[in-house]
């Protein structure tokens, strides 16, 4: 065992939102009907979530930097979020950086994109394509939509403009997703949530395994290690421990990162335990390794641009 990292942390998957704004419809349906997703009531986090709150949150993990992704603005008013995200204070880091949302196979995708990709904050897009046949444990509208042609020429259109693609998905999509990833080479996917291994059966276990090995082995892949309490709320660090070293053992350090996806892994777990978990599960690896974990990776994937973390950021935290 090596030293446990104990240096700059970037957090590259998280949420803000303001509920006044009534511009998040899966918030607003289940504060209306108190339906369940897949991670199971979402009562907990149906309040407003801004940078205050996420520093309270992260407070003593030494974040200096996060990644704001999508947080399911509504159709209507696409390209809004990334304008409300400018107009907040984000001098601590939260939010240095975002993945906007853009409907790829819709009529005005060229446009909304090519508006995002203007914004230096943007760096990459998430279109959610994370589908199940329970409509309560469903992203996505419609199965199918990585093979869909429309769909791929609005993902042509990323890669053209030079942004990240953040991939959300089940791992019954991931033979789907590796023809995606292989006819896409110039673009650079990061798949989110540890690729979601939602079905905790032995067979589902299984098929994550198998399909995150593959996706592993694309060099035009890179993983966010987040949210794994979604789908394992009775979790312990033995219980995580083999599902994060399947991650790393696919991707290792330099292709992978840590995230929180606050507030909504809150709803199994503090964002202390969560990256207590992530600290003691990479302490077996060497200090370089780690830092790519918490730091580097994230830095590079999103165009972060934080030089020297020790000097230009010594003293300074969220």
């Amino acid at each position: 065992m090596t030293e446990r990292y104990d240096g700059p942390v970037i957090d590259p998957h998280h949420h803000l939102w303001d509920l006044s704004l009534q511009r998040h419809p899966w918030l607003q349906k289940a504060r209306a009907s108190g339906e369940e997703m897949v991670f199971g009531s979402l009562a907990p986090i149906l309040r407003d979530y801004g940078v205050d709150d996420y520093r309270a949150d992260a407070a003593r993990q030494n974040v200096v930097a996060t990644v704001h992704v999508e947080a399911g603005w509504s159709d209507a008013h696409l390209l809004e979020e990334s304008r409300w995200l400018d107009g907040l204070d984000r001098t601590s880091g939260v939010a240095r950086r975002y993945i906007a949302r853009a409907p790829l196979d819709g009529p005005d995708a060229i446009r909304l994109l090519a508006a995002e990709a203007e914004n230096p904050n943007v760096v990459g897009i998430r279109d959610v394509v994370s589908w199940h046949p329970e409509p309560a444990k469903s992203f996505a509208a419609r199965a199918g939509r990585m093979g869909d042609p429309a769909w791929r020429a609005g993902l042509a259109e990323v890669a053209r403009l030079g942004l990240v693609f953040d991939l959300m998905l089940y791992p019954w999509q991931m033979d789907e997703a590796l023809d995606l990833v292989r006819a896409f080479p110039q673009t650079l996917f990061v798949l989110n949530h540890g690729g979601s291994p939602a079905d905790r059966t032995e067979d589902g276990m299984a098929l994550w395994r198998r399909g995150l090995r593959a996706l592993g082995g694309e060099p035009n892949v890179r993983l966010k290690i987040s949210d794994l309490v979604a789908y394992d709320n009775d979790w312990t660090l033995e219980s995580l421990r083999p599902v994060i070293d399947h991650c790393l053992d696919c991707f290792g350090p330099a292709r992978a990162m840590f995230a929180s996806d606050f507030p909504v892994a809150g709803l199994h777990a503090s964002f202390d335990e969560i990256y207590q978990v992530f600290r003691i599960v990479a302490a077996e690896l060497s200090y370089d390794e780690q830092r790519a974990l918490f730091f580097a990776t994230a830095n590079d994937t999103y165009r972060l641009a934080i030089t020297d973390a020790v000097e230009d950021l010594r003293g300074r935290h969220v």
